[in-house]
């Protein structure tokens, strides 16, 4: 049966996750419905990058098996029966065996935080409004660079059978007057790590602990050790990587 590659961007203020959950709204359930409504049968979608409650998407997939005849048409059709916080971005045909979850290399996040008091970005960034030493983070950056274990950077209960991640990218930046920008791209990432990460960098930039407690906690391979207070309202999948 022919398979189909869907590309969509949400804000994930509404939802409770990107993955259907029971009796919850959620970015699946959204086009699932979506989806319903416009061919008049149910799709079995599957998932690439889980996201959690709150947390936003420039770009993720799901996957669907159909011999309905799927063209770039039905993009403009779904886009006006989801909500204004879905937009699917591309529909494309691709061979039966591709997986959207297992064929992709890697994923990249950014998580935003603003300063100074912004309402546009309230739903969008962490209001974090305390003096950062910016050469700080950008070294606790380039330190998680030199590692592969992140136990200390998964919540408990992640059922994994491996805690190892190859970090190629680890930054911050400042893309605008008052706004920082941490982004991170891996061949993969644990439950709750961004913001695991983004939490304790931030105590190194306040210079609540040093990089050789940083490098401490990161060696320590226990999650207790890690600050994960950092809200999702911050965090956005920005881009999966598949070649």
């Amino acid at each position: 049966m022919p398979r189909f590659f869907i590309e969509l961007s949400y804000k994930g203020t509404a939802y409770h996750g990107f993955q259907i959950q029971e009796n919850a709204p959620t970015v699946q359930l959204a086009l699932e419905k979506a989806l319903l409504t416009l061919f008049k049968e149910p799709f079995a979608l599957t998932g690439s990058s889980r996201t959690d409650a709150g947390v936003h998407a420039l770009q993720n997939y799901f996957h669907f098996d159909t011999n309905l005849p799927i063209t770039e048409k039905h993009v403009y059709n779904l886009n006006a029966i989801l909500p204004e916080d879905i937009a699917v971005r591309s529909i494309r045909l691709v061979s039966d065996t591709s997986h959207c979850r297992f064929d992709a290399l890697g994923r990249e996040y950014h998580y935003y935080i603003y300063q100074q008091k912004d309402p546009f970005m309230k739903d969008r960034g962490w209001y974090y409004p305390f003096e950062l030493d910016f050469d700080l983070l950008q070294a606790a950056a380039a330190v998680l660079k030199e590692y592969t274990d992140f136990t200390s950077f998964a919540k408990r209960n992640s059922q994994v059978f491996t805690h190892n991640c190859s970090i190629d990218l680890s930054g911050w930046s400042k893309p605008a007057a008052q706004q920082l920008k941490y982004t991170v791209s891996a061949n993969r990432f644990l439950r709750g790590m961004v913001r695991g990460l983004v939490g304790t960098m931030l105590k190194v930039g306040r210079k609540q602990i040093s990089l050789d407690e940083f490098r401490y906690i990161i060696e320590a391979k226990d999650c207790t050790k890690a600050d994960f207070s950092t809200p999702p309202q911050g965090l956005f999948l920005a881009k999966v990587i598949f070649s």
